[in-house]
């Protein structure tokens, strides 16, 4: 992370000063633990700038958990069963329009992206016959790099201008944001409508890269936007809809648009609902696996549909559809225990070319990083450098393919002129075609039918295998990074498939497997060795291929690529969500971590600000400006109690909110004498849905007089009863544990002893506090234990 922590500008003191620090942090004179560290400085310190799509932006965690105040717990007293079953059928039907629109929209994108391919595809075939043979090459490259020319500029114009975070394919913020990290503007309205034009710009451009993972963030934004009533602007302010302005609603929705996005790309229902689970999810339920079956079925059904009436000819040149589908069902599947051999080495160089693939990716998006901060010029340059290089390579490495004849046995035509197909004649004569052309003068989609087609062995050539394998290599490498909407599949796929194609025609009669089902072993070996999925992955490949008897070797293949790539570096979204900078915490904590506790973590930081249950206005004003803090425990003078507490004991009341407290200065709901209010005071002024909104004036924007600063605020309805607790002696690793699992944002720490002279709060972690390499700042002998 130090090396990461360069790509991200050192905020200057205007920055600085606008950062939110979520942390709260606690006395040390406070901690029984504390004297271990007598001497230290407080040096757990925290970076709240991270790499939000394509530019530096402020982050925060999010509020999954229940605030389980006065206001919420009269909210659900009061809720009829008639109002609970009114907020559930609205729940379901937000989860049916998401995959509804979900499904059109991607339907229209791949509508748009055959078309607008095809067609330029055709006209390059077209400007062959109007001249002589060198000027006719010369036309036809012409058009062919200033059509994908143009299609580059209005994406990656679209993306440097009006959305920057459309760039990319947004699942390593989707999965940091279901992680508890809010990621500004990600799920905008503005990034929505930038995503969909620039992808089918971008695909249609021939670039190497897929639209699979802009579907995903396409599903997610269209759930966030549903969820809240629209864009942060122009929102519906319907009464029920105000129920789900929530983070913990809003992060089901979205988890929910995430794999109706998944599906949408691959036709794969249950892989998008297990993609969920396995890849982007970090909090799981039996309720939310419910909705997002139903939301990918609902996505299903609308491509079916479109799929059906697009199959009559009445969707121009989309043809069998622009959804990557390899039928293999009729085709028989038969092995021996002799092909595990071949199946296993298949295994081993996905693990082996995943990790590196994982490798020079980072060192290539550290490189642009360095270009992109040269500003929004040096991304348009960049993002149109790599079409005219992408352009030049697609269309001229074909000369260097021999042309072979066609086979006379075929029912397809040899060679497809003026039509989609997979035989191009290029510079080949009459009954011949160039087998090169055929996968790079195609649609991404078509080269993937083409290479994954069965039957097929002498189709292509090993030479024309290897260029192709090595041009999308490169050619994935650079694209992946620059300022369009891009997916990682799509790439992938097609690396992984042309060196299965290839190995299986190495192997050639020393295999009962077809050619084309190496190809698809080749591309799901790769895609495990470089984003180290197996469940979600086996299943997206078996719906895809539609073949059960592949599933013993597809299992097979995914375990060895996914322990060969382990081996080397983390999946490729994990290296992403590193250099992009955003706190994302790990399922699994370090092993040294069970040998520092939580008192010690708290111990390495300043002193918590604490609030009483009634406080005076002008001492919140002056919390809330003086530091950064989302939450202040809430501590109250106690009485004796059975337990052994003496009297006048501080004891600790609960958890306020930053953003509670700014509500209440807001509506300024202000007594003129210290008191406890009643309860049917505060629910004049408020409810459990007001406080659940962000949206508002700021405090700077505030405006309080003498008077009203004099006033108290009772600050006992508004306090979280039922905060996470931990005790001081708790180990870090624990915590953390706890911590992802119940998707925290702040994690209080208690004393062990409790009597009079002893604060009730040791200190409070938050996410930042809990990541590894700010542990090792603080702490930097437990990283010399840790490699011991």
């Amino acid at each position: 992370m130090e090396e990461t922590s360069k790509l991200i500008p050192e905020p200057t003191t205007a920055v600085a000063d606008l950062e939110v620090d979520e942390e709260d942090e606690q006395d040390p004179e406070s901690n029984s633990l504390h004297q271990r560290l007598l001497g230290r400085t407080p040096t757990l310190t925290t970076n709240h700038l991270a790499m939000v799509g394509a530019k530096v932006s402020h982050i925060e965690s999010l509020d999954y958990e229940i605030n389980e105040n006065d206001l919420f717990k009269h909210d659900w007293r009061s809720r009829s069963s008639v109002q609970v079953l009114q907020y559930v059928f609205l729940k379901w039907t937000l989860v049916f329009l998401v995959g509804l629109l979900t499904g059109v929209i991607a339907s229209l994108i791949n509508l748009a992206i055959e078309n607008i391919a095809g067609f330029k595809m055709l006209l390059v075939g077209h400007w062959k016959g109007l001249f002589g043979w060198w000027c006719r090459y010369l036309t036809g490259f012409a058009y062919f790099t200033g059509a994908n020319f143009a299609l580059t500029i209005v994406s990656a114009t679209l993306c440097v201008v009006f959305a920057p975070t459309a760039a990319g394919p947004g699942i390593p913020e989707i999965k940091a944001y279901l992680n508890g990290v809010d990621t500004p503007n990600m799920f905008g309205a503005s990034t929505l409508i930038v995503k969909i034009i620039g992808s089918i710009g971008a695909v249609s451009a021939g670039l190497d890269l897929g639209k699979e993972g802009p579907l995903v963030h396409i599903g997610a934004c269209l759930a966030s936007l549903l969820g809240q009533g629209g864009s942060d602007n122009y929102f519906l302010k319907w009464r029920w809809l105000q129920y789900f302005q929530n983070d913990r609603d809003r992060r089901d929705l979205i988890t929910c648009g995430a794999s109706s996005g998944v599906c949408a790309a691959f036709r794969a229902p249950i892989g998008g609902v297990l993609f969920a689970l396995e890849e982007i999810a970090s909090w799981w339920r039996s309720a939310l696996l419910w909705r997002t079956f139903f939301s990918t079925a609902i996505v299903v059904v609308v491509l079916r549909g479109f799929m059906e009436y697009c199959n009559s000819g009445k969707c121009g040149l989309f043809g069998k559809g622009g959804l990557i589908l390899f039928d293999v069902s009729s085709v028989s599947v038969t092995y021996h225990a002799n092909d595990f051999l071949p199946v296993a080495l298949i295994g081993i160089i996905g693990g082996v070319l995943g990790s590196l693939y994982n490798h020079f990716l980072h060192k290539i998006l550290r490189f642009y990083s360095l270009i992109n901060e040269k500003g929004r010029m040096a991304k348009l340059l960049l993002s149109l450098g790599v079409s005219l290089f992408t352009s030049i390579c697609l269309y001229l490495l074909p000369f260097v393919a021999p042309c072979t004849p066609c086979d006379p046995t075929l029912d397809v035509a040899c060679p497809t002129v003026g039509q989609s197909g997979n035989f191009k004649q290029f510079n080949c004569p009459n009954g011949y075609y160039n087998d090169l052309a055929s996968l790079l003068h195609a649609t991404n989609d078509d080269a993937v039918r083409n290479i994954f087609s069965t039957s097929t062995p002498t189709e292509f050539r090993p030479i024309s295998l290897l260029i192709f394998f090595a041009l999308y290599c490169i050619l994935g490498l650079f694209t992946f990074g620059i300022a369009v909407p891009s997916g990682l599949f799509l790439p992938i796929i097609l690396m992984g498939s042309a060196y299965g194609r290839l190995l299986g025609l190495v192997m050639g009669s020393y295999t009962y497997i077809d050619q084309g089902l190496y190809a698809v072993l080749g591309a799901a070996a790769l895609m495990s060795g470089s984003m180290r999925m197996t469940v979600s992955l086996c299943v997206i490949f078996l719906e895809l291929t539609n073949n059960l008897h592949l599933l013993p070797i597809m299992m097979f293949v995914l375990l060895i690529a996914k322990t060969v790539g382990d081996a080397f570096n983390p999946s490729i979204y994990e290296i992403i969500l590193e250099l992009k900078g955003l706190p994302f915490l790990e399922a699994n904590p370090e092993p040294w971590m069970r040998n520092l506790t939580v008192g010690e973590l708290a111990a390495a930081k300043p002193s918590v600000v604490n609030l009483r249950g009634i406080e005076k206005v002008s001492h919140v004003v002056e919390v809330l400006k003086s530091t950064k803090h989302n939450g202040f425990p809430v501590v109250d003078q106690g009485v004796a109690s059975p337990i052994g507490m003496p009297e006048g004991a501080v004891e600790l009341h609960g958890l306020v909110l930053r953003s509670h407290l700014i509500a209440v200065l807001r509506k300024k709901w202000f007594l003129k004498e210290r008191r406890r209010t009643e309860e049917w005071e505060v629910r004049e002024k408020f409810t459990s849905v007001d406080l659940a909104r962000k949206k508002g004036p700021k405090l700077e924007e505030m405006v309080l007089t003498e008077d009203e600063m004099d006033m108290y605020i009772d600050l006992h309805p508004f306090t979280n009863t039922t905060p996470y607790t931990v005790v001081e002696t708790m180990s870090v690793a624990k915590a953390v544990v706890l911590f992802r699992q119940v998707a925290l944002r702040h994690l209080l720490i208690i004393p062990k002893y409790q009597g009079a002279g002893i604060s009730p709060v040791v200190g409070i972690l938050t996410r930042q506090d809990l990541r590894a390499h700010n542990i090792l700042g603080a702490f930097p002998h437990l990283a010399e234990k840790g490699e011991k």
